[in-house]
């Protein structure tokens, strides 16, 4: 027994030991305290929150990789603490909100970065007056928001929607044959909007052997129109009274909002399907309520609306031919990174004080 309690004894105070653990303390000690400085050399920013209804925490280690972020939520519980620290306010699903109440609580900010290619959500003029730089992600959505805008076209041509839920109707006990749709192949495509996104929803009409018709503000170069096979239109009622299918690609401005109303829909076929991938309030939804139900257009295929989601009530929701999604033309894991890479990227220029590859000039 007293040979054992020795050997304890030894093994407790054994000196090399003792060193040994001392030594490691203080390096785990060296790696916490270089890792809080790392942290604390981190420029701040601003986000909204992490998960469903901000960014996703597939993402957000590309921003935590070179920013302390602090969500909109902690920020609010003491801004006196986190304001002034604040250099960079990343918008996603456009927030936090660029109030003036936010903004003059982040006298240290630079930069806006927000995701996505709009910028409508912001007040340009009244930002760029604070001295501020603002930044968006184009480019990176072109064609994850084309594929959406083809895909709503088919799925809207085709009645895939409505297909879906009859097979999956349990009182269901044929194939039903009302659903037959209309043909994509060899059909009009009007796109409004000739931007990069539309360059690559053209494409891939092109594709489907489709017949491709432009309106924009400035027609593109003949190397452009030849590449995508589309035809310039010198009005958009020209390109309005002969499209089978009227894709929506432009960006909100006052000019675009309410773009398409009664007397634009008038003008469409009534054969005709209206896509619109951009804004809701391009489109007035009130006229477009009336046009559906009279059957002045075919139907509608909207990844946008105004407000979003709709009420519950609002007329639009339950119309047969209407087709409506959750503004989510950008979602995929791989566009979603992309996005959030620009956004560091436009945002380490802001902190260096380069030119920001995507800054948007008032």
């Amino acid at each position: 027994m007293q040979t054992v309690f020795v050997q304890s004894v030894r093994i407790l105070w054994n000196p090399v030991q003792a060193s040994r653990s001392l030594q490691l303390k203080c390096v785990q000690r060296s790696v916490h305290q270089h890792k809080k400085m790392m942290e604390s050399d981190k420029p701040w920013a601003l986000i909204s929150e992490v998960g469903e209804q901000g960014i996703l925490e597939e993402a957000v280690d590309l921003l935590s990789q070179h920013f302390q972020l602090v969500p909109h939520e902690d920020f609010l519980r003491d801004p006196q603490l986190h304001g002034p620290k604040i250099q960079v306010l990343f918008q996603w699903l456009c927030a936090p909100q660029a109030t003036p109440a936010l903004l003059s609580s982040l006298p240290a900010l630079k930069l806006i970065s927000s995701g996505g290619a709009g910028y409508d959500h912001l007040d340009l003029p009244y930002v760029t007056s604070l001295g501020l730089k603002v930044a968006n992600t184009p480019g990176v959505v072109s064609d994850c928001t084309a594929d959406m805008a083809m895909g709503l076209l088919l799925a809207s041509a085709r009645t895939i929607v409505e297909g879906h839920q009859s097979m999956m109707d349990p009182n269901t006990t044929c194939l039903p044959q009302w659903l037959g749709g209309v043909e994509v192949t060899g059909s009009t495509l009007g796109i409004i909007g000739m931007g990069k996104v539309g360059e690559r929803i053209a494409q891939r009409a092109k594709g489907f052997d489709m017949n491709v018709l432009y309106y924009n503000r400035n027609r593109r170069s003949a190397e452009v129109e030849e590449a995508v096979a589309a035809t310039y239109c010198q009005s958009m009622d020209d390109l309005l009274t002969r499209s089978d299918f009227v894709m929506l690609v432009v960006c909100l401005t006052p000019d675009t909002t309410g773009l398409i109303s009664t007397r634009e829909l008038g003008l469409m076929k009534p054969t005709a399907t209206l896509i619109n991938i951009s804004r809701g309030p391009v489109v007035d939804q009130d006229a477009l309520v009336k046009a559906l139900q009279a059957r002045t257009i075919r139907g509608a295929a909207l990844d946008v609306t105004y407000p979003e989601p709709l009420p519950r009530d609002h007329p639009l929701i339950g119309l047969p031919n209407v087709l409506i999604t959750p503004h989510f033309g950008t979602s995929t894991i791989t566009t979603i990174r992309r996005m959030v890479r620009k956004m560091v990227e436009n945002a380490l220029a802001a902190m260096k004080g380069e030119s920001i590859p995507d800054e948007v000039k008032c």
